[in-house]
C-alpha cells in the first residue's frame, strides 16, 4: 500500500524514491510485522483466553510425557492468528501488491490458515472432536498446492523445472511431473512445521530463521545481476517475496516472545499449517525447493522421525525413537524441555548456513 501511494510521489520529493528499493521495504516489513505482533498480539491473545480456547490435555497416551507437559495445561492456543494478521497486514503495507507472487503468497497464507482455525476451533472451542479429520485437513493442502501448481504450470514462459544443489547449471525438466512435484513441496513442508510445532518456540524459531535464509535467495533470485553470477534461475518479480519472508520473519519474532519458555500462548494449526505452507510455496516460486530440504532439515528431520516411527511399528512391532516427532524423544531421554529447543535451534542455523553456500559451492 505505501509503495503504490508513496512511490508515485517521488516526483514531487526525490526521498520517496527510497520505496523502490527491496532492502529498505523489506526491513520496513519486518519491522512493523514485529511491531504488530507484539503490541496487538496481546489483545487476540487475551481474547483467545477468555474464550477459553486453551490446550487441556496432553497425549494421553504418553503418561511420561504428561507429566512434563502438565503445566502447559490451559495456555491459550490459536496464537497462529496474530501471527497471520502481523504477516498480512505488514506485507500489505509494503509489498508491490500487482505483484502475482505476493497475491499467492496471501492467498495460501488465508486459505492454510482458514483450514488450521478450522481445526483448531473443532478441537478448542467446539470441544466435540480431535479436529478435522486428517483426510479433511489434508484435502485442504492438496487443494493449496494443487492451486500453485496449476497457475504456474499454465502461466507464460514458468520453466518447470528442478534445480539441484551443488549442481551448477544442471536443471531437470519436471514436464507434467512439475503439478504433483510443487503440492508435495507445498503439502509437505505445511505438514513438517505442523509436527515441529510441540515444544515452546521450537517451531517459530526454525521458522524465523528459515525465512531469512528465503528473503536472501528471493531477493537475488529477483536480480538480474546477481542471479547471473551466482548461476541461479532468474525469476523476473521475485524479488518482492523478500518483503514477504522479512515480514515472516518480523511476525515469527514478535510471536516467540510470547512463546518463549514458559509459552504463555501456543499458535495452533492456525499457524503452523500456514507458516508451513508459505515457506514451501516460497521455496517453489523461486525454484529452491531441495534447498529447502536443507535450510528447514529440522522439519524435514521431524517429520521422517513420524514417518518412520509408523514404519517400523508396523512392520517390526518396535519403535525407533521413545516417541514421535523427534523433539520428544529427547525429551523422554531426559533432555530439558530449554535445552532440546536451543540445541534444535542451533542446528537449525547451521544448516540455514549451508543452505547459502549451496549459492557459491556448485
Amino acid at each position: 500500500m505505501l509503495y503504490h501511494l508513496l512511490y508515485p510521489l517521488k516526483e514531487i520529493f526525490f526521498g520517496f524514491n527510497v520505496f523502490r528499493y527491496l532492502t529498505f521495504r523489506a526491513a520496513g516489513a519486518s519491522i512493523t510485522a514485529f511491531l504488530l505482533s507484539v503490541l496487538i498480539g496481546p489483545l487476540i491473545y487475551r481474547k483467545i483466553k477468555a474464550l477459553r480456547v486453551s490446550e487441556d490435555a496432553v497425549r494421553e497416551h504418553a503418561p511420561s510425557l504428561t507429566k512434563l507437559h502438565r503445566s502447559k495445561k490451559g495456555t491459550p492456543t490459536m496464537g497462529g492468528l496474530a501471527i497471520l494478521f502481523s504477516l498480512l497486514g505488514s506485507t500489505l503495507l509494503w509489498a508491490n501488491l500487482s505483484n502475482p507472487y505476493i497475491l499467492l503468497l496471501l492467498t495460501v497464507s488465508i486459505w492454510l490458515g482458514l483450514v488450521g482455525l478450522l481445526d483448531d476451533t473443532l478441537k478448542f472451542v467446539m470441544r466435540s472432536s480431535r479436529g478435522l479429520a486428517a483426510s479433511t485437513k489434508f484435502l485442504g493442502q492438496i487443494i493449496a498446492g494443487t492451486g500453485i501448481a496449476l497457475f504456474l504450470y499454465f502461466a507464460p514462459d514458468w520453466n518447470k523445472i528442478l534445480t539441484v544443489p551443488f549442481l551448477k547449471n544442471f536443471n531437470l525438466e519436471l514436464g507434467l511431473l512439475y503439478i504433483p512435484f510443487v503440492i508435495l513441496v507445498i503439502v509437505g513442508s505445511s505438514n513438517a512445521v505442523n509436527l515441529t510445532d510441540g515444544l515452546d518456540g521450537l517451531a517459530v524459531g526454525c521458522v524465523i530463521m528459515v525465512a531469512i535464509s528465503y528473503s536472501i535467495l528471493a531477493y537475488l533470485t529477483g536480480h538480474v545481476k546477481f542471479s547471473e553470477y551466482l548461476k541461479i534461475p532468474y525469476v523476473a518479480g521475485s524479488g518482492e517475496l523478500a518483503i514477504f519472508c522479512s515480514a515472516l520473519v518480523g511476525a515469527g519474532l514478535g510471536f516467540l516472545w510470547y512463546n518463549c519458555h514458559p509459552a504463555e500462548v501456543f499458535m495452533g494449526d492456525t499457524g503452523s499449517l500456514s507458516l508451513g505452507g508459505v515457506i514451501g510455496t516460497v521455496a517453489v516460486l523461486i525454484h529452491k525447493e531441495l534447498v529447502l530440504f536443507i535450510a528447514g532439515g529440522i522439519f524435514v528431520a521431524e517429520a521422517f522421525s513420524v514417518i518412520l516411527q509408523i514404519l517400523s511399528f508396523k512392520l517390526t512391532g518396535k519403535r525407533i525413537f521413545l516417541m514421535s516427532p523427534l523433539h520428544h524423544h529427547f525429551e523422554l531421554k531426559g533432555w530439558d524441555e530449554t535445552k532440546v529447543t536451543i540445541r534444535f535451534w542451533i542446528v537449525g542455523a547451521i544448516l540455514v548456513f549451508l543452505s547459502l553456500s549451496t549459492l557459491k559451492l556448485r
